[in-house]
């Protein structure tokens, strides 16, 4: 369901783009700086989520807002606590006479998070941004849980509360394509419309209109067509950045991380420099190595690399998946 990437090399600003598969729609692991990604990667945000606002994680906010304004669209944003007050700040920054004549109405929704609650406030363009009324609920750890995906956080340690995220797509549906022609169907849009009934749990007599060979359309019912899927374990993708390493936060990024298809994750020092690591609340290569073969992870991306290995970058990936594979060798690191 998903693609995701670094948005730039591992020794820059941070930050994951994530492209759902079939769909007009992503999220933003951080904003740091976003230059890179084009204004129609940008336009297909839905999701952000920030760890925290320092300027390398939130920089990019306003580059978005000014590839988004005039445009009919509403993302929402998740972030620790403060988070408000910081997007108030970027808002408040310009000025807003002129948006009332908009013909679209660019919106944010903002989430604010703490340890047990979640305060939502609703910002519109034509209102020149100003708040409205915020609702709080419960926060339980989950920050969205609907047909397709779940977003999981919690926070972790870098002298500040910051916000760590798993992703997880709630169940994977395959097109097995030899029964699919079989069936004498053809590919199409009409598939992603089949995925979503079977993500809904929809009943199986509910009609799904399809495409079939020769260019004719019919409906036909959802149990009969649920011969051309096969739904395995769905596709699962962490981020962790800027954090201290000891057993609080360990024990808390691995039950996060658990089973991931990727982990992204920080690693700015080498073990060489834990001591350095430890006062500036960051993590070794071979800590988040360690954490990555502790989550289970399948593939371990580090980022965050300190300016300070320009031209030796490959020291932090190397201690990092030497201190990884030996979780998958069964040797794990002393």
């Amino acid at each position: 369901m998903f693609n995701a990437w670094l948005i730039n090399d591992p020794s820059s600003d941070p930050g994951v783009y994530v492209k759902f598969k079939y769909r007009s729609e992503a999220a933003l692991f951080d904003l740091g700086d976003i230059y890179r990604l084009q204004p129609r990667q940008i336009l297909r945000v839905k999701y952000i989520f920030i760890s925290h606002t320092h300027m390398d994680h939130f920089i990019g906010f306003d580059h978005l807002l000014r590839i988004c304004l005039g445009r009919n669209m509403h993302i929402s944003l998740f972030g620790p606590p403060g988070f408000r007050k910081n997007v108030e700040g970027k808002l408040a920054a310009y000025t807003w006479n002129l948006v009332r004549s908009y013909t679209n109405d660019f919106s944010l929704r903002v989430m604010e998070i703490s340890e047990t609650q979640m305060t939502t406030t609703d910002y519109s363009c034509r209102s020149g941004f100003r708040p409205e009324p915020g609702i709080t609920s419960r926060f339980d750890g989950i920050l969205i849980d609907n047909n397709n995906f779940m977003v999981n956080a919690v926070f972790l340690d870098h002298k500040i509360p910051v916000l760590a995220f798993a992703l997880k797509e709630q169940k994977h549906v395959n097109i097995m394509k030899n029964v699919l022609e079989e069936m004498e169907l053809l590919r199409g849009n009409w598939l992603v419309e089949l995925k979503d009934a079977v993500h809904r749990d929809d009943p199986d007599n509910v009609p799904v209109r399809v495409q079939c060979k020769g260019g004719k359309e019919k409906t036909a019912p959802l149990g009969e067509l649920k011969k051309i899927i096969r739904i395995t374990e769905g596709q699962k993708i962490s981020y962790i950045a800027d954090t201290v390493y000891n057993s609080d936060t360990a024990r808390k990024i691995v039950t996060l991380a658990k089973d991931s298809d990727t982990i992204f994750i920080e690693a700015p020092f080498l073990e060489a420099d834990l001591k350095t690591a430890a006062e500036k609340y960051h993590l070794t290569a071979r800590q988040a190595g360690y954490l990555a073969g502790m989550a289970g992870a399948k593939h371990i991306r580090i980022f965050h690399l300190s300016p300070k290995y320009k031209g030796s970058e490959y020291l932090l990936e190397n201690e990092a998946l030497e201190a990884f594979r030996s979780f998958l060798s069964g040797n794990p690191p002393a």
